[in-house]
């Protein structure tokens, strides 16, 4: 999620969106109280209708999934045709810029199959063994193709232009590798065009710029694709600059050299994609300012007097959990309590279209106030 304005509003649950915590009666009392389980105060019930609040969704349900998938099936047909071309040039004209070249374009067509089926996985129902659905599914396949970006692009760029280094190589007919070189640019800029536009949408939609987007949004399909053809056209520049020194110097060393950054390129690729999936499998939170925003939304219902424990966890594309514990105020009845979970979880649906699930766990404030790491945190072990 990419909340980085007073006004954002992160991506949405989607259609069909699952229940999202209104308060058991017996459950929303305080600790202590009769029927009070000192757990989490939630129902499960309220499937969203199409049309309500939970329903809507502008960037991270049915609205985006088709678009999303739109952008990874014209990548990927793309870099099948590139990758195509850029190997029988590079076998035709002795280039190992060129076969370089080659191995990342293959290699991203594959990591664009395994997105493919990222999204695919990641879009299916909650069952009885996966109550939260499946959104992290997405991160697991989109993980796998990181890695095969490493594998299938990195190491055989790099390794190629080592052996070139050691062994030399005899370039022919070099004017075909430029022709492949600048389709394969127009190519991979219509590709490219494509995933910025569903950027800009998106950064749009929160009132940031696209750079705080992608670097925020839980989905990771649009960063790979974004980040992939971003670097396949700076590939394709280091390619073409190493054919031209080797031309005008007559030595190998220089499209060598070209291949061995193209390897670096696609590894720091990998890396960031690497990271940003294994974060968010392990269960990353929303930024801090979110999170204050939310925790700020709670404390203006009357009933709530401090939340001094507030959890949230991506659990995929435009899919967020948020629980609380709330110190409710003195003397209240159950009936009030239970309204005021309602009016909670009403409120930041509303709000925050990518809330799916919500719940409360009321709490009651120890002798000398909450103390802790978190502002009004009570004391580990509470």
């Amino acid at each position: 999620m990419s909340p980085e304005s007073a006004d954002a509003k992160p991506p949405a649950a989607g259609s069909g969106a699952e229940p999202a915590g209104t308060p058991e009666p017996g459950n929303a009392a305080k600790p202590g109280s009769p029927g009070s389980p000192g757990s989490i105060a939630a129902k499960p019930g309220s499937i969203a209708k199409p049309g309500s609040i939970a329903a809507r969704s502008p960037a991270g349900g049915d609205g985006a999934k088709p678009e999303s998938l739109r952008t990874v099936i014209i990548a990927g047909l793309a870099n099948l045709g590139i990758a195509v071309a850029k190997a029988a040039a590079g076998l035709f004209t002795g280039s190992s810029a060129m076969l370089s070249e080659a191995a990342h374009s293959f290699a991203d067509t594959i990591t664009e199959v395994l997105l493919f089926t990222a999204l695919r996985q990641g879009d299916r129902e909650p069952d009885d063994q996966h109550p939260f659905g499946y959104g992290k599914a997405t991160y697991v396949w989109a993980f796998l193709a990181a890695l095969f970006t490493f594998v299938g692009g990195a190491g055989f760029a790099i390794w190629h232009g080592v052996t070139t280094l050691i062994a030399g190589e005899d370039l022919s007919d070099i004017w075909i590798n430029y022709i492949v070189l600048a389709v394969s640019f127009v190519l991979e800029g219509t590709s490219l065009r494509n995933a910025l536009g569903q950027v800009r949408s998106g950064a749009r939609r929160f009132r940031i710029r696209g750079r705080v987007y992608l670097r925020h949004t839980p989905n990771t399909t649009l960063t790979a694709v974004t980040l992939e053809d971003s670097a396949a056209l700076v590939g394709l520049v280091l390619a073409a600059a190493g054919l031209g020194l080797s031309q005008l110097t007559g030595s190998p060393v220089w499209d060598a050299i070209a291949s061995m950054a193209i390897g670096v390129l696609l590894f720091g690729v990998a890396a960031t994609l690497t990271t940003l999936n294994v974060s968010l499998l392990i269960g990353r939170s929303v930024p801090e300012s979110l999170r204050e925003r939310i925790r700020d939304d709670l404390l203006g219902i009357p009933e709530i007097a401090a939340v001094p424990r507030l959890l949230t966890m991506e659990l995929g594309p435009g899919t967020l959990l948020v629980a609380a514990k709330a110190d409710f105020v003195d003397e209240i009845t159950a009936a009030r309590v239970e309204a005021a979970a309602d009016e909670a979880e009403r409120r930041l649906r509303e709000r925050y279209e990518g809330i799916r699930y919500v719940f409360l766990d009321p709490t009651g404030r120890p002798p000398g106030g909450f103390t802790g790491g978190v502002p009004g945190a009570p004391p580990e072990g509470s």
